[in-house]
């Protein structure tokens, strides 16, 4: 009876098997094949990660790590964000090569949504991780080419110097309101956080020339320009738009993480501040990034290492279960709104978009 007692107690406290975060580069390599395929495979990557992930999402339901050790060797995750990265940029080379070939014009723009949510995903999550690593290294180079990629370079310098210092208040161009649908957050935060990460350097002392996110501005400028002068306009356009697929992606996974949680400016940020969700397809493809609260409180910790919160808000499914119901906003209201935290100080907006 105890020699039994022990082995629950061992089979409950061993690691999760970090093998189960493969699975996230299976929407890169469908998103290339598609793209080198041509036709209606292109939209394969669309069809994956937006048709079939959230139903998996359902499915698979929530795991209980909660008692379970983060691994002691993160050699395979750094080795799986190498992989990421690498096959984001294979990706996005698949889809010019597309593009230059002057398939249909329908191809084109299918192929660049479906580019863009695994820029998105693989390319973004990767920019996300890496860019908490040290200024310079090699992974923030790493991540600095991801964003490039999405033409979104500003993102590490807003999000690691103004969202992880103000999330959850008014301050934070990140934080979605109680209310606010995701698509006027969107279109409030993409130029907001752009003009945040722009006064931060304007602050150090940088002229409009000198100011880093006008420099990372010009170098995507430069980006778009030499793919039109040497793929043509079509390839630039698809590129465009795989760009703005990944931004809007990443920006609708911001207003999961912290819909509606307020805290006053100053005041000490806590797991009630951040959405969570154990959901096993989210947390395995995308490498844990549902643990949010874990990351802001111990940012300094690589994602395999996060652990939930028992007293964090939990979202009624992942990010992919969440997706389609997010962009309903009376839909999504309904669900999120009774989820709210009973400590959490709601600051409701007027007009509700």
């Amino acid at each position: 009876m105890t020699s039994h007692a022990v082995t629950s107690q061992e089979t409950v406290s061993r690691p999760e098997a970090w093998e189960w975060h493969l699975l996230g580069l299976i929407n890169p390599v469908v998103v290339i094949a598609g793209n080198l395929l041509g036709g209606p495979c292109v939209a394969a990557g669309v069809v994956y990660m937006l048709g079939i992930g959230p139903v998996l999402d359902v499915v698979l339901g929530t795991s209980d790590c909660r008692k379970r050790p983060s691994r002691d060797s993160g050699q395979p995750f750094e080795v799986m964000l190498l992989a990421h990265a690498l096959l984001q940029l294979l990706a996005v080379g698949t889809l010019l090569l597309l593009a230059a070939s002057k398939p249909p014009v329908w191809t084109v723009a299918v192929a660049a949504v479906s580019t863009g949510i695994n820029s998105g995903a693989s390319g973004l999550i990767v920019a996300h991780e890496l860019g908490h690593r040290r200024k310079k290294s090699l992974s923030w180079w790493i991540a600095q080419l991801n964003l490039i990629s999405v033409l979104y370079l500003h993102f590490t310098t807003e999000h690691n110097r103004t969202h992880h210092k103000h999330v959850a208040t008014a301050a934070d161009p990140a934080t979605a309101r109680y209310g606010e649908s995701v698509w006027w957050f969107v279109a409030r935060t993409v130029p907001g956080q752009f003009l945040d990460a722009w006064r931060l350097h304007a602050a150090r002392g940088h002229s409009p020339i000198t100011n880093p996110v006008a420099r990372g501005a010009a170098c995507e400028v430069l980006l778009v320009v030499s793919i039109a002068a040497f793929l043509g306009p079509i390839p630039a356009l698809a590129f465009l738009i795989q760009a703005a697929s990944a931004v809007f992606l990443l920006e609708y996974i911001n207003y999961l993480r912290h819909y509606g949680l307020q805290r006053d400016v100053g005041s000490r940020q806590t797991p009630a501040h951040s959405w969570q969700s154990e959901n096993r397809w989210s947390r395995w493809t995308l490498l844990e990034l549902t643990r949010h609260p874990a990351h802001h409180l111990e940012a300094g910790k690589p994602f395999w290492k996060l652990q939930p919160y028992e007293n964090a808000p939990e979202l009624p499914s992942g990010y992919y279960g969440c997706f389609w119901v997010a962009l309903i906003p009376p839909l999504w209201r309904r669900l999120i709104h009774p989820r709210m935290p009973s400590t959490n100080t709601l600051v409701v907006d007027q007009e509700v978009r």
